[in-house]
């Protein structure tokens, strides 16, 4: 196992170089310059000396192969140097997102397995009973609802909901307080758009679980485990669960992955200001070293996402071995 995770570690290496170089070049390609984008202001000329000062800061004056060194060593380094519109370092604008990021997805998919796996279960082994037609019913309302579409609603169920008990309308704070520090602050800001964006998550999930188990069951050591007289419990989380959990997991690993900074319509909907909202204002503020940044940190949590179900793959099915 520890051959395979050095293994796996080392070939990410050169998919990191391979985004790294695929950002440099798509960043450099796109139409209009950077500084004449950031400096127009209505239609107004721009001074010459100023648009050159603009160019040394952001190193577009130097040569192709000196940006792209200057790059890698940034990345190396992890010193993305300093973001264009706000003047701050990169690490800290995005730092300050990060922990907020993370732990929505995180929070999020703990709701998505806490719903999917047993759900799913159920359904598979309930097959075309009330109960399997609840759990798909379920699914389907959860994969049709967009997560911000349903987290208007949420917003709109808590208003309602408070202000007919206490006479006043209670909304989730809008300051963002680790959990370390506040607990019950920070839940209350983040447990709504963890259960909305979890929903629709748990629902593409419970039916890859369901479909998995349906396939498992019917296989040829789930009918020998039976005809041994093992309890139906024990075959169902021994043999059958496990087995079918690989392509839940996978599906886990990459909605965990892509929740890091794909949330930008959900953190819009709840005023969050996590890493989604970051990425859109890069972008519309002409922040080139930011944009770069935040591709190559979220190229980062994908790799590293999949890296970890990989090993996740050796403990889940015994009949897989890294050798």
């Amino acid at each position: 196992m520890l051959v395979y995770v050095v293994k796996r570690i080392a070939l990410m290496i050169p998919t990191l170089f391979g985004a790294a170089v695929l950002v440099f070049v798509l960043m450099r390609a796109i139409p209009g310059d950077a500084c004449m984008l950031r400096m127009a202001t209505g239609g107004g000329s721009i001074d010459p000396h100023v648009l050159e000062a603009c160019h040394a800061e952001l190193g577009t004056d130097q040569p192709m192969l000196v940006q792209f060194l200057a790059f890698m060593k940034g990345l190396l380094t992890l010193d993305f140097g300093k973001s264009q519109w706000s003047g701050r370092p990169i690490m800290h604008e995005v730092g300050l997102r990060f922990q907020l990021s993370l732990q929505v997805a995180i929070m999020a998919t703990l709701t998505a397995i806490l719903i999917a796996i047993p759900l799913g279960t159920i359904s598979a082994v309930r097959q075309n009973t009330w109960i399997d037609y609840v759990v798909r019913s379920f699914s389907i309302a959860g994969v049709a609802l967009p997560s911000f579409w349903l987290g208007i609603l949420i917003i709109l169920g808590i208003l309602i909901t408070s202000k007919a008990l206490w006479g006043s309308p209670w909304m989730p704070p809008i300051t963002y307080v680790p959990i370390w520090v506040d607990p019950v602050t920070n839940l209350s800001m983040l447990i709504w758009p963890a259960l909305a964006t979890g929903y629709r998550y748990s629902a593409v999930a419970t039916r890859m679980t369901r479909s998995a188990m349906l396939e498992v069951l019917r296989e040829d050591y789930v009918r020998t485990a039976r005809a041994k007289g093992l309890f139906h419990k024990l075959i169902v989380r021994r043999h059958a669960l496990r087995n079918a959990l690989l392509p839940v997991v996978t599906v886990i690993g990459i909605e965990f992955a892509f929740l890091m900074g794909g949330l930008v319509v959900t953190e819009q909907v709840f005023n969050l200001n996590g890493l989604g909202k970051l990425f859109v204002e890069s972008v519309q503020n002409h922040d080139y070293n930011m944009t770069q940044a935040l591709v190559m940190m979220v190229v980062g949590i994908f790799a590293i996402t999949n890296l970890a179900i990989d090993i996740l793959y050796g403990w889940l099915d015994p009949r897989i071995r890294y050798r």
